[in-house]
């Protein structure tokens, strides 16, 4: 995946997860706040991903 992919998936799953974790707490959903809890970590990780490919990117370009 390209880095803009990456960053751009990683925020949509943070969002998700962030939104599953709120409809989990409404419904007393332990299970629902769990699996969105995940899907937020794993957002921010597509997200640090994308930021690091660009980071080395840059480095590469400037030699």
């Amino acid at each position: 995946m390209s880095s803009t992919t990456d960053k751009v998936s990683g925020k949509a799953n943070e969002i998700a997860g962030k939104a599953k974790q709120m409809a989990g707490k409404a419904t007393n959903d332990k299970e629902m706040r769990a699996k969105g809890a995940a899907q937020e970590a794993k957002g921010k990780v597509q997200t640090a991903v994308g930021k690091a490919k660009d980071r080395v990117k840059g480095a590469v370009d400037r030699m």
